[in-house]
């Protein structure tokens, strides 16, 4: 059964969340134009179709599917995912992770620390999001550079806390 009210309340709670962290770290602008494409049909109806309200419903379209069509026009669209940068590399005849910019790690880290919260609700912690990460770390996923940069950001949050993060994001950024 289709949740179309429950899905466009959980995705806009997310997208206000990582406004407000892009608003810390300097990026407002890229925080108010943050994932968008979700509300598009290509992602929304399955979505809604698919939602249920404590993990993504890519994960669960993926299940029923094999694959998630609303995954697929959504990194594509996105570049705060890294996912986005991966390209054709003509030495290698393969495909390979392209460093991110610094402005889409920063917003990578809002969209992580901003699900954490929405998906773990009171249950939240700092450290949620690291844990998180560690699915992917070392699986070559994503550009060395752009990996450690993500890692050092999730640790600082994980043992310093959100003000400090945000505070050092700024400076960084600078």
């Amino acid at each position: 059964m289709a949740h179309p009210i429950k899905h466009f309340i959980t995705i806009t709670k997310h997208r206000h969340k990582v406004i407000a962290h892009c608003a810390k770290a300097g990026i407002l602008w890229q925080g108010l134009k943050h994932d968008l494409s979700k509300y598009s049909p290509a992602e929304f109806i399955p979505g809604a179709k698919y939602y249920q309200g404590s993990r993504s419903p890519n994960e669960r379209e993926r299940e029923v599917l094999g694959c998630s069509k609303a995954w697929m026009h959504h990194k594509g669209r996105n570049r705060h995912h890294y996912e986005y940068w991966n390209d054709y590399n003509p030495k290698t005849k393969s495909i390979e992770s392209v460093e991110m910019p610094v402005r889409f790690v920063i917003e990578m880290f809002c969209d992580r620390v901003a699900a954490s919260k929405i998906y773990n609700g009171k249950n939240y912690k700092d450290s949620d999001p690291y844990i998180y990460f560690l699915r992917i770390k070392g699986k070559n996923r994503l550009h060395p550079n752009t990996e450690a940069l993500l890692e050092k950001l999730l640790v600082m949050l994980k043992d310093k806390g959100e003000k400090e993060t945000f505070d050092y994001i700024k400076k960084m950024k600078k």
